[in-house]
């Protein structure tokens, strides 16, 4: 009859379209071992034939049935976004929350709604976006459940989404004063790839040291992350016999921009200082000692995590106050300015 609503998909009807009974249907709901991948993919495809997925994720929410955090990256090799997923696995099973973690690619449009989608199929009550860049896209699905992104993604939004901004700003910030601390008339930068927020943040930092010191704007120069990018960026800052001081947004890069000073026989830190960001484990072990701006990424992951969990868990008090989660570490690449 016309007008007459029907009723939202039930596992039963999952079990019958799959062929499976309504245990092995919440066996995999429940992200259960001891399933087969051929069974396991039977249901899952009967599950989003029937738009059953959205009703399961609901209830887990409700029921708190999975104890389960989704995480999506972009899988990338480099130390912070690496080190900061290893954290958020630890801090999530520490507080007694099975990890999930479905990885994406740089460029790869739908790629973040395709990863949320896999994860809340295996069954989650969070989601963490570990490392958003602004890919120009909006998200596609709406997650139905608590989503913390450590960092704005455009189109994001909505009462569960939870926006987590590590102290990139705060960190770009420091590296710059301490370089116009040491007397420097300016300080070029090398930035990271526009579409990271991160490195966005770390360019808001490094223009508001220097608007509030009434210090000169110099070009920005951008790389990838890589020492590769490092190194070409480093071969124009070494060419311009005005730079003297050089923040750069991450300590892979600053190790090639200290290969093309080294090269071109611009001593660091006689002629110029460097410092870099992240604090990466070779950074006090290079020629010389790199100053950098380590983050404290279990910090970061916690304080984020809380949040998220909160959510989770329904709890309505106001969030612990965030604790910075940056700090200069000074080493030999820099000090203070002779003319």
């Amino acid at each position: 009859m016309s007008g007459t609503r029907r009723r939202p998909p039930g596992s039963t009807d999952v079990a019958r379209l799959a062929g499976v009974s309504q245990k092995t249907v919440s066996r995999v709901m429940n992200g259960e071992p001891y399933v087969s991948d051929e069974i396991r993919e039977r249901v899952l495809a009967a599950a989003r034939e029937l738009g059953y997925r959205r009703n399961t994720a609901a209830r887990a929410l409700n029921l708190g049935r999975f104890h389960r955090i989704g995480v999506v990256s972009l899988g990338s090799a480099l130390y912070g976004p690496a080190t900061q997923l290893i954290e958020l696995e630890r801090r999530a099973r520490a507080i007694g929350y099975a990890f999930s973690v479905v990885h994406t690619l740089e460029g790869d449009e739908g790629g973040v709604a395709r990863a949320m989608e896999s994860l809340l199929e295996q069954g989650v009550d969070g989601i963490v976006l570990s490392d958003p860049i602004d890919g120009g896209q909006e998200p596609r699905i709406e997650p139905g459940v608590p989503l913390l992104s450590l960092g704005p993604l455009p189109g994001l939004s909505g009462p569960d989404v939870i926006v987590h901004r590590p102290s990139n700003e705060d960190a770009g910030r420091e590296a710059t004063e301490h370089l116009l601390g040491l007397g420097h008339p300016t300080v070029w930068h090398v930035a990271g790839p526009e579409r990271w927020w991160a490195s966005r943040d770390r360019v808001r930092g490094w223009r508001a040291a220097l608007a509030a010191a009434s210090a000169p704007e110099p070009p920005l120069l951008t790389g990838d992350w890589t020492p590769a990018s490092g190194y070409a960026a480093g071969r124009v800052l070494a060419g311009n016999p005005d730079v003297t001081a050089v923040f750069v947004a991450n300590d892979d890069m600053a190790i090639g921009v200290l290969h093309a000073l080294a090269e071109a026989g611009r001593a660091v830190p006689g002629q110029v200082s460097v410092v870099g960001m992240d604090d990466i484990p070779a950074a006090a072990h290079l020629a010389p000692p790199l100053t950098t701006v380590r983050q404290d990424f279990a910090a970061s992951a916690a304080q984020g995590l809380a949040r998220l969990v909160d959510r989770i868990e329904g709890r309505q008090d106001a969030p612990a106050p965030d604790v910075p989660t940056t700090r200069l570490v000074t080493r030999r690449s820099t000090r203070p300015y002779r003319p």
